[in-house]
């Protein structure tokens, strides 16, 4: 099926947000500087977004209709096979959309490559319509990423494309049983992480930075080693776990595969959450009587490659 439109999923800016908050952007700058704050920053990162999108479009204008979307209505927005998705933003925006792009293709674009690492953005605005091109010549290659999943006892689920949380929604800790390898115990935390090989090097890895930090001020010669996923694999961490005399820490990382699922049931009466890739809005309910199994989803997004990148 011919690809016929071009979606372009952006973001507000910090600069769009404050003027939302504040009214004006002469309060919003006020506001910021009397706090000590760089507007002038607030201003740039706009400027280069809008010159990044206006330059993205203008190339699209002899090669395909496109229209744009904001990220906050993405959950609802029906992508379809005649389209191509094109993000422009951070690395965030793409996990936030591969989620629901049900395999439709998905130009990743770097507005800012001095303010954002571009992880899950190969291309910019000087190589992506090459990119589009290959996609409406289906001549493109794309990396395939696997999402995690949380699925409930009673049926509800949420996909994640780089980590999902489990836990409590505010800083108190989080009760639950957990189950992995035949194993189990009641624990005391603050929360479950579990990461895709995509988010490995997001939040995931504070965790790590965290254990090693407070391990090198006792031991010396400690190498930060960040784990390297396989396509088919989920790492799980439970972050600062609480020995008492009725919780345990013995089950506190693990890797999940097809065959070595992760059951989670929650003992919290009120305010237990499970929730994807930051976006603390968009949640399930975990409290007592839910049962939570952590795995890999059926579900697939599909990155295009630029073939001018290294693999």
């Amino acid at each position: 099926m011919s690809v016929e439109y071009a979606i372009i999923v952006k973001n507000k800016t910090r600069l769009e947000s404050l003027i939302e908050r504040f009214n004006t952007k002469a309060q919003a700058k006020f506001y910021i500087e009397r706090l000590g704050g760089n507007f002038e920053d607030y201003e740039l990162e706009h400027g280069t977004f809008y010159q990044s999108l206006n330059l993205l479009q203008t190339q699209l204008l002899g090669v395909i209709k496109h229209k744009i979307v904001e990220r906050t209505y993405i959950p609802s927005f029906i992508f379809s096979e005649k389209n191509i998705i094109i993000v422009i933003g951070q690395d965030g925006l793409v996990a936030n959309t591969a989620k629901y792009s049900k395999g439709v293709p998905i130009v990743a674009v770097n507005p800012d490559k001095q303010r954002y690492d571009g992880v899950l953005l190969p291309f910019d605005t000087s190589d992506f319509i090459g990119g589009v091109e290959n996609v409406i010549e289906e001549k493109y290659h794309t990396k395939t990423m696997r999402f995690a999943e949380a699925v409930l006892n009673d049926g509800q689920r949420l996909l994640a494309f780089n980590d999902l949380y489990i836990g409590a929604s505010s800083h108190v800790s989080a009760r639950y049983k957990v189950s992995y390898n035949d194993n189990q115990e009641e624990h005391s935390s603050s929360g479950v992480l579990v990461s895709t090989p995509a988010g490995s090097t997001g939040w995931l890895s504070s965790v790590f930075n965290m254990a090693y930090g407070v391990t090198s001020m006792f031991e010396k010669d400690i190498r930060l080693k960040r784990p390297k996923l396989k396509e088919n694999e989920l790492l799980f961490a439970v972050r600062e776990p609480f020995k008492s005399i009725r919780t345990q820490i013995g089950i506190t990382a693990g890797v999940i595969r097809d065959q070595a699922k992760l059951t989670l049931e929650s003992l919290m009466p009120t305010n237990g959450v499970i929730f994807s890739d930051g976006i603390e809005t968009d949640f399930l309910k975990f409290n007592s009587g839910a049962i939570a199994t952590i795995g890999i989803a059926r579900e697939t997004a599909k990155i295009v490659r630029n073939t001018n990148e290294k693999s």
